[in-house]
């Protein structure tokens, strides 16, 4: 390895290629191999020799990638160029995750902190460069000088994507919401090179995805995460919806039941936690 060249994941495994130059493989292969990811490249290393792919030349697949049917669940498919390569690493329960978490290790991106304040822009944020970090279940952002923010990845509410002109240049932006130190809804927005942002978007959407589940929300149960969405007072709740408290209550109880708000104090107190702001914001986007 090259002196600035870290590994950060290992593990044995297996691996084939379901696609070539864009053409399936009629019978492809599982092949032994150790499953090494540095903050440069991944590599997977067999006894005839290693191969190595920068994390530039990677992308885990979209779902229109051409897999094949019959592909293990828990194999993660990348996009090599016109090559989808299969990964089975041992033991890991998300390894595209895992992934992700290696290749930006260290890298340095581009970053607007905060972009938006609860629900306000903020014109003066602008672009700049940062070191990303993610340890101990904590995102850490760098900045040149000393700066830096700091929040834990589960407070992540919502992710969306955009384009926009990012330091001169047309590119991609990961829109990131969660709390910061004050308490307060804001957006960091991340960009950067194009493996980046892919790796950006999937790591962060995969915590969102993990606590989705089907629980529809009654027309109160949005009304009043909404409302606490907005910064309304719990204890000014049951006036701002029209109803009784003893209803908000009962409401409360649910919500917390669900996992989308945290328990403050013994009665009365909820605050939004990250599921909450992401199933307000999906509410007050279907309004």
């Amino acid at each position: 390895m090259n002196g600035d060249e870290r590994k950060v994941f290992d593990a044995s495994g297996d691996f084939q290629y379901v696609v070539r130059d864009g053409e399936q493989v009629t019978d492809p292969q599982w092949r032994s191999c150790r499953i090494i990811v540095t903050n440069k490249r991944l590599v997977l290393a067999t006894n005839g020799g290693k191969q190595p792919i920068p994390h530039s030349k990677l992308s885990l697949a979209s779902s229109e990638s051409d897999v094949p049917d019959g592909t293990p669940a828990n194999a993660t498919a990348f996009e090599v160029g016109n090559n989808v390569l299969l990964i089975d690493a041992s033991g890991v329960e998300d390894f595209a995750f895992e992934y992700c978490r290696a290749a930006l290790q260290g890298a340095v991106i581009l970053a607007r902190h905060p972009a938006v304040v609860g629900g306000v822009i903020q014109d003066d944020a602008e672009w700049g460069k940062a070191r990303f970090r993610l340890a101990d279940e904590e995102v850490r952002l760098q900045f040149p000088g000393g700066d830096s923010t700091v929040f834990e990845i589960e407070d992540v509410g919502t992710i969306e994507t955009s384009e926009s002109t990012v330091m001169g240049e047309q590119r991609a932006v990961v829109e990131v919401e969660h709390t910061d130190e004050q308490g307060r809804s804001v957006e960091t927005h991340f960009s950067g090179m194009g493996h980046h942002t892919d790796a950006l978007q999937s790591l962060f959407s995969a915590v969102v995805d993990r606590r989705e589940d089907d629980y529809e929300l009654t027309e109160m149960e949005s009304q009043v995460l909404m409302a606490l969405y907005s910064g309304v007072s719990p204890f000014e709740m049951a006036d701002f919806v029209g109803t009784t408290p003893n209803e908000v209550e009962e409401i409360y109880q649910r919500l917390l039941d669900v996992g989308a708000v945290d328990k403050v104090r013994t009665r009365t107190e909820v605050s939004l936690n990250a599921q909450g702001r992401n199933m307000a914001s999906e509410a007050m986007s279907g309004e």
